[in-house]
């Protein structure tokens, strides 16, 4: 039977269950509250010609994404361009550069030099790698997670032990590679799950798969091509939008979902979809008897880091420098124990450097260069214009000292703050948090918020916040997820 469907939000999550759930002939309406698709995706432009994406850099996993589009007799080809980018990235430690080469082979040489024995040791480590992306990312992850039974099937259970969920991903790291640059680099990729490597279950090396081993790649034009996409497609299944559209209310009517108040305009709906902040929606859109969880709730969950950004033009070039650039000359337990533990400012911080301008000249000026610099930092911290000023200036010295080049700061042409508060006006994140709820053990499957509201037979959730968690291919899974079991009764 064809249903009337809300969707809040046109995050990753949101385009994409509007774009299932209208494939399967439901009439749907997507109310996003910018002024413009993407949610923490978006893209602005300056004045002055800089095209600056405002979140997701790296793009990862592009089976996954390119499985989206062929859900649609698509590919992510029919789009956009995709270009491999070598090396894939480079990290900066205190004593030296190491640069992460796109080939496999020369990755295996730069292990085995830096310490004898991890060449042999990085194929085993992504063999073992390889097979939990193929069961985590095609069985594990599109479950709804309603039940522990969802899990019981005779492939997930054989895969159980070599899932390693028990195991925390520091010490699955320690068993391949002792020397501590090889270390970090195979950790860094989950700190944006939202905890420290000892805190995230070993299945989650499927990410050193999905980034390493298939490539680290760029959608020329910037990441925005991808939600212009995905709009696409589903504007073309009949999806209609509606931009500067703030939704204010879930009203409920005889125990379901009944419409939506959206500027303040009351609107009728048979299911209602939220990709919106999971926080938000329960406390700020809904009466407190139909919530899934109260204050206490969230407060006691584990959340994924905020950020401090800064968007940077720079009117001229910047040599010795990549599109992408970790900074990791400090140490990284350090910041991490400071944003998970000890919710403070960083004493030492790592930074995160891009740079697409080096790829992609659409993206700033002839012979100016595009700078996103971006530092991650505890959730719902104080971030006033001076504390944030302080680690910028930072952050501009150590990318001086790396790059060669004096008095970057004169050279700006282009200056953009971005940080706690504005996640959590523009997003309404709770706590200001840029990538949802962390993905450790107790916060996995089943132990995550409900994809489905426990009250109302009608109300869903979608996004980071919930089923398979942070991410962009987990969000675009997400949405297919939530699209489904929305429209499958």
């Amino acid at each position: 039977m064809k249903k009337k469907i809300a969707v809040i939000g046109s995050g990753f999550s949101g385009l994409s269950a509007a774009a299932y759930a209208s494939k399967e002939g439901h009439e749907v309406h997507l109310y996003e509250k910018n002024v413009e698709a993407g949610g923490r995706a978006r893209h602005f432009k300056t004045e002055n010609g800089y095209t600056f994406d405002m979140g997701p850099s790296w793009y990862w996993m592009p089976d996954i994404i390119d499985s989206f589009f062929n859900d649609f007799g698509k590919k992510a080809s029919d789009f956009y361009t995709l270009v491999p980018l070598d090396p894939q990235f480079e990290m900066v430690f205190s004593d030296g550069v190491m640069n992460i080469p796109h080939n496999y082979e020369e990755m295996r040489s730069l292990f085995e030099e830096t310490e004898p024995g991890a060449g042999k040791n990085l194929d085993e480590f992504m063999k073992d790698a390889q097979y939990k992306y193929e069961v985590g990312m095609q069985d594990f992850v599109n479950k709804p997670c309603h039940s522990w039974f969802e899990f019981i099937s005779p492939k997930i259970a054989k895969s159980a032990l070599k899932l390693d969920l028990l195991t925390n991903f520091q010490k699955f790291v320690r068993k391949y590679f002792k020397h501590p640059k090889l270390i970090v680099l195979m950790e860094f990729p989950v700190i944006f799950l939202g905890a420290a490597p000892k805190d995230i279950p070993a299945l989650y090396s499927l990410m050193n798969y999905g980034g390493y081993r298939l490539g680290t790649w760029y959608p020329m034009g910037g990441f925005s091509r991808i939600i212009e996409a995905m709009k696409e497609v589903a504007t073309d299944y009949g999806t209609q939008f509606y931009f500067d559209s703030n939704v204010q209310k879930i009203n409920v009517k005889n125990n379901q979902a009944s419409s939506l108040t959206v500027n303040n305009e009351e609107i009728d709906f048979d299911v209602i979809i939220a990709s919106s902040d999971y926080h938000h929606t329960e406390t700020k859109l809904l009466p407190q008897e139909f919530r899934n969880y109260n204050e206490k709730y969230w407060e006691t969950r584990i959340f994924a880091p905020s950020c401090l950004i800064y968007y940077l033009g720079f009117k001229e070039k910047i040599p010795n420098l990549k599109h992408h650039t970790l900074f990791f000359e400090n140490d990284l337990d350090l910041h991490t124990k400071e944003i998970y533990k000890d919710k403070k400012w960083p004493t030492k911080p790592l930074f995160y450097a891009c740079c697409p301008s080096k790829t992609d000249p659409s993206v700033a000026p002839e012979n100016c260069e595009n700078v996103f610099l971006l530092m991650p930092i505890a959730p719902g911290i104080e971030d006033s214009e001076e504390i944030k000023e302080q680690y910028f200036l930072e952050m501009i010295s150590r990318l001086e000292k790396h790059t060669g080049t004096q008095d970057l700061l004169s050279k700006i042409d282009y200056k953009r703050s971005y940080c706690v508060k504005d996640f959590q006006e523009d997003y309404n994140a709770y706590k200001g948090n840029a990538y949802g709820l962390a993905n450790t053990l107790s916060q996995t499957a089943v132990l995550k918020p409900s994809l489905k509201n426990k009250k109302l037979r009608n109300l869903y959730y979608t996004g980071q916040l919930t089923v398979p968690g942070p991410g962009v291919p987990p969000s675009i899974i997400s949405g297919k997820i939530a699209a489904h079991e929305a429209t499958k009764n």
